[in-house]
């Protein structure tokens, strides 16, 4: 697939690694960005820059606002499914479940809320693609990562799954395994270097020119890779201890 002249919705676009995506599309010759954001006001202000910025306000737990997405923006041929939440909870010691939900709600229902209602719309357009922003937490379970990092396991197995349904529309499925971001969502992270989101919007759309099935967007999300097929065991380990120090 093209980047130019293409018509794009990033959720969680206000800011990031939504905003990543956004700038990078944008340098990239997208023709239209629809700018996602659970309040208006937010994609609003991140409209500002360019004329082919359109905000929308979407948040992707609410299966009414997706449905008004798709009836208005049936122009899109490359969804982003960004949006996410990261309570930094464990699964056993959160006093309820209710940041779990939300997690799953947000990680994993929502993106495939997402692609349900804008996968007709993506057909009627030529397949165009889905890029569905994950994480290393979703390719080796992450103790400090409460609902997080099985959300993303989740979406990550969700993926392969729509890639086969959709097959046959000829739309691209891509999964981007993302390690550590200098965004907010990471900002208690202080131990590592952080990619910035341009780079991961970057990576991401190389991997939608490259119709990429899986695609590792940055150094951390690499290493993790590597570590787990090298010594699977002593990376459990080494996590496990992460959250014994506190740093999960």
């Amino acid at each position: 697939m093209k980047i130019a002249g293409c018509t794009a919705l990033v959720t969680g676009g206000n800011r990031g690694i939504g905003a990543g995506f956004v700038e990078e599309l944008l340098a990239q010759g997208a023709r239209r960005v629809y700018v996602a954001a659970r309040v208006f006001a937010d994609a609003e202000a991140a409209c500002t820059a360019d004329v082919r910025l359109a905000p929308l306000a979407l948040d992707v737990t609410r299966p009414e606002q997706i449905a008004a997405a798709a009836e208005c923006c049936g122009d899109v041929d490359l969804l982003v499914n960004n949006a996410g939440a990261f309570n930094r909870l464990t699964l056993m010691t959160a006093p309820d479940m209710e940041g779990m939900r939300q997690e799953i709600e947000t990680n994993y229902l929502g993106p495939v809320a997402m692609i349900r209602a804008f996968a007709p719309i993506l057909a009627a357009n030529g397949g165009g693609a889905i890029v569905n922003v994950l994480s290393a937490g979703g390719i080796v379970a992450v103790p400090g990562m409460g609902g997080y990092s099985p959300s993303k396991f989740a979406m990550r197995a969700a993926s392969d799954c729509i890639r086969a349904e959709l097959a046959d529309q000829g739309t691209q499925v891509c999964a981007l395994i993302v390690g550590s971001v200098d965004t907010r969502m990471a900002e208690h992270v202080t131990w590592q270097e952080k990619t910035s989101p341009r780079e991961i919007g970057r990576a991401g759309l190389i991997a939608v020119k490259h119709n990429i099935a899986e695609h590792d967007t940055d150094p951390h999300a690499v290493s993790v890779r590597a570590f787990l097929a090298r010594d699977p065991a002593a990376l459990k380990a080494s996590l496990a201890a992460g959250l014994a120090n506190g740093r999960s």
